[in-house]
């Protein structure tokens, strides 16, 4: 389950909670800072996301940028109508493939994926290359993709309400009807 803005905000993070780790991971970078440049943040950011990763330590940071990167660069490439970057698909591809899995029942109707790490890789890592493609796959969800409608804001989100223009209602959003309500006022309206 993802973890609620507020509790992300709460981190230190003025996004997250979206449906998908890779999307938050992608907004951990926006136009103008690296969030997770600090060692205590990039903790925190894997903390906070834990619950939904599989078991394990988080990844290396180096690691876990150049992840960033590929899935910035793919949902941009998507958002602006270009096409897939084989070379951008073939790391994303390898990442995903890093560790593998396989299930585990654990009782009746009850499984668990196991993650095989035994021979490298970063199961956080592998999870969100494989939710990423998940996404880039499937045509319909893909098309929920949005950027942030403030110019001054990359986040990147799903728009599973179809009026949702905003990356989060109460720092983007909040700032849009704060400026319509100062220009209102400053028109001589109320």
């Amino acid at each position: 389950m993802s973890p609620t803005v507020e509790l992300v905000q709460a981190a230190g993070f003025p996004m997250g909670g979206e449906p998908l780790v890779a999307l938050d991971l992608v907004d951990t970078h926006p136009l103008t800072a690296d969030l997770i440049a600090d060692p205590g943040q990039y903790n925190a950011w894997w903390k906070v996301q834990a619950g939904r990763l599989p078991a394990g330590d988080p990844p290396g940071p180096a690691a876990a940028r150049r992840l960033r990167g590929v899935l910035r660069s793919l949902f941009e490439a998507h958002l602006a109508g270009e096409e897939l970057d084989p070379a951008l698909v073939e790391d994303l591809n390898a990442t995903a493939a890093s560790v593998p899995t396989s299930p585990r029942l654990v009782g009746w109707g009850s499984a668990k994926t196991r993650w095989h790490n035994d021979f490298g890789g970063n199961p956080a890592l592998a999870f969100i290359a494989a939710e990423a493609i998940g996404l880039l796959a499937d045509a319909d969800r893909l098309g929920q993709l949005r950027r942030c409608a403030s110019p001054t804001c990359s986040m990147l989100f799903l728009a599973e309400n179809k009026r949702r223009i905003w990356c989060t209602a109460n720092i983007c959003g909040n700032r849009a009807r704060v400026a319509r309500h100062y220009e209102r006022v400053k028109d001589g309206g109320s």
